[in-house]
């Protein structure tokens, strides 16, 4: 082994001789570091640039990564098209192109997520592969596995509700979120809309020890304005933040949204605050990372005493009591979907302004009322 290793050592003693910036590119990336000025291009959006899905705004974010770093490793389970990865067969990694960076995982996650354990565990590469948020079950032990051997890989789970539409209950995820919540040593983001969900790819490529699951949504929406809202930049990081303050400054009630579901709450507020209603908005993309923040940032943030809260996310209402406190409610999920045009969909499960209000109101007058979503929609 020895002899090995002092024969390895010369030989790329001469190729560091050689190729001088080959060289130097190899010992940064086995470092675990990333090459200065990597993410100097990542988009920023405004109102301007039209509705976008986190989806392709995690697309972006992807090609923007790629060239700058170039030992970033990875692809989709034959859904490019739809996570918006790679989508040319030219760029594939395969027998005589070994310079190219796509793997074609083809339909089988659980095999992905294995495939990216070995490069993740292995350094100098990034990796990261993508497939629908649904499909991430067939991976879970690969998931789990990230997180139990600390290693950096980026999951990307696109259609990520209801909201994807007429594919119908068996791709539209319900408790896949709040399952991936419970795996120890994960960070789970949700953003809320292109800006966050540039700024979650920033927080993935920044976490050098625990996986990153990002959740993104099929269906598309105005990046909100940062020239009056909190800009995203600095505070995705947070895991929480306040989006959106009350007139005043001093809330009387909280809406916490994620991902889709966050353009939801700031139209809500609006209407509640037009009623005299002194209404704060947080987006909370990531439980984890705002249950690592300081006690006084998270009660800065969801103050102890303000307890009229309502949390909107299209999944699973499991966990969020802890955020809603006993006298708050959650707009969620507790049963399967439907195949129905997303629009329709939402309105029906719960997912509007009036309902949102409507909530709200429950919760202020002391009698919060959560509707059952158990029934089948007709």
């Amino acid at each position: 082994g020895a002899e090995l290793q002092k024969e390895w050592d010369a030989k790329f003693a001469a190729y560091e001789g050689a190729f001088k910036d080959e060289a130097a590119q190899f010992h940064l990336s086995f470092n675990g570091n990333l090459p200065e000025g990597w993410d100097k291009d990542l988009p920023v959006y405004t109102p301007a640039d039209g509705k976008l899905a986190t989806r392709q705004a995690s697309g972006k974010a992807l090609t923007a990564i790629k060239k700058a770093v170039p030992f970033m490793f990875g692809g989709s389970a034959d859904l490019a098209s739809s996570n918006e990865m790679d989508k040319s067969g030219d760029d594939s990694f395969q027998p005589g192109h070994y310079e190219r960076s796509n793997i074609w995982f083809g339909v089988r996650e659980h095999a992905m997520g294995g495939i990216m354990n070995g490069i993740a565990h292995h350094a100098g590469l990034r990796t990261y592969g993508g497939t629908f948020l649904t499909f991430s079950d067939y991976m879970r032990g690969a998931i789990r596995l990230t997180a139990l051997a600390e290693s950096a890989s980026t999951f990307v789970f696109t259609h990520d509700s209801i909201g994807l539409g007429e594919d119908g209950p068996t791709h539209q995820p319900i408790e896949q979120v709040t399952s991936l919540r419970t795996v120890p040593n994960i960070v789970v983001l949700r953003p809320g809309d292109a800006n966050e969900t540039t700024e979650a790819w920033r927080i993935a490529m920044n976490t050098p020890k625990s996986p990153v699951c990002l959740i993104l949504s099929r269906q598309g929406w105005l990046p909100f304005d940062q020239s009056v809202l909190t800009p995203a930049a600095g505070n995705v990081q947070k895991g929480a933040y306040v989006l959106s303050e009350a007139q005043g400054g001093k809330p009387e009630l909280i809406l916490i949204g994620t991902g889709s579901e966050v353009p939801l709450a700031l139209e809500a507020q609006k209407v509640l605050q037009a009623e005299g209603t002194a209404t704060r908005v947080v987006s909370m993309p990531s439980w984890e990372l705002f249950e690592h923040q300081d006690k006084a940032y998270r009660e800065q943030v969801l103050p102890r005493n303000v307890r009229k809260r309502v949390s909107i996310e299209a999944g699973s209402p499991i966990g969020w009591s802890k955020y809603t406190t006993d006298e708050g409610a959650s707009i969620s999920m507790n049963r399967f979907g439907e195949s129905a045009p997303a629009d329709y969909l939402m309105k029906e499960f719960g997912f509007t302004v009036d309902n949102v209000v409507k909530v709200a109101k429950g919760v202020l007058s002391g009698q919060p009322q959560e509707d059952d979503k158990k029934q089948v929609v007709s």
